[in-house]
């Protein structure tokens, strides 16, 4: 049973995370995909270095934890978050998310294909609602005449490498703490957006940015890069696998209302579609089976 802290902190997060996805279409009106992600990962991955070291954790890697890190930081960070926002570049923020968010079902199919994890009747109904998903909004972008369906490729592309991230982070051996962990892979993440920035994306100017563009920035440093994943790892070691399946579900739901808001996207009837069977792809690969009478 949740805390009446923890429901509130975990309401918090969904509309954290879920906002988060219109506030990185706003900034991408201003700025380029690459240079966003180097810089709110960067300053965000400092903030978070300072904020754990000071509770005294070891942050240093040593060793064969430096290659660990670099090689999942390519699936966990570059692949998922370097993907995801040339998604949505691309696509309706809500739609982004929708699709982004069918990662749990990747994760499943992946640790079958890779790891020997059993496939159930429970992950084939996901595989079914999440492919009629994708199936509607690719329906939607392909026919309309400024519909851009390559955006749904490198959202999926996205969601293939959260999964594939989640299972090799889940067997890595650590004796940092998976926070220590994380802010390395952002760190090192970041150097390399840096880099590709710089060689392929024309330098930003600043000094035009418009409030709502620094508000958006700020958004993604300190929330989306700090706040958001100090509640996750707060939150993490606690949480039901049911409640976390709620949270998970509600994000691009959260995405898509805040959008109207935020950058007035007007959601298609395809997208309530979708959203409802990706929730039900989410609830059928987390919700946590019944026990059997023994």
């Amino acid at each position: 049973m949740l805390s009446r802290r923890q429901l509130w902190a975990l309401v918090g997060l969904t509309l954290m995370w879920g906002v988060n996805w219109p506030m990185m279409k706003l900034s991408l009106q201003e700025l380029t995909p690459l240079y966003f992600r180097a810089s709110t990962m960067f300053l965000g991955a400092v903030w978070l270095f300072v904020y754990v070291q000071r509770r005294g954790e070891r942050m240093w890697p040593q060793g064969r934890e430096w290659a660990t890190i670099a090689w999942l930081g390519l699936p966990n960070i570059l692949g998922w978050h370097t993907l995801s926002i040339f998604g949505v570049q691309e696509l309706a923020s809500g739609r982004a998310a929708i699709i982004g968010f069918t990662m749990p079902i990747f994760t499943v199919l992946l640790g079958a294909m890779f790891f020997s994890e059993r496939i159930t009747p429970r992950v084939r109904l996901a595989v079914l609602a999440a492919a009629i998903a994708i199936g509607l909004l690719l329906w939607h972008e392909l026919s309309s005449l400024s519909g851009r369906p390559t955006g749904i490729v490198w959202m999926l592309g996205a969601a293939v490498s959260w999964g594939l991230g989640t299972l090799l982070f889940k067997r890595a051996h650590f004796q940092l703490s998976p926070m220590a962990v994380t802010v390395w892979m952002l760190l090192l993440g970041s150097g390399v957006l840096w880099v590709l920035a710089i060689a392929l994306e024309p330098v930003p100017a600043p000094q035009h940015f418009s409030l709502p563009m620094w508000l958006a920035l700020a958004y993604g440093v300190f929330i989306n890069y700090g706040v958001a994943q100090l509640i996750w790892f707060g939150l993490a070691r606690h949480l039901p696998p049911a409640t976390s399946a709620m949270s998970v579900m509600a994000i691009p739901l959260v995405g898509t209302l805040s959008a109207t808001f935020i950058v007035g996207e007007i959601p298609h009837w395809q997208d309530w579609l979708a959203i409802v069977f990706v929730m039900v792809a989410i609830a059928s690969v987390l919700w946590p089976a019944r026990a059997t009478a023994q």
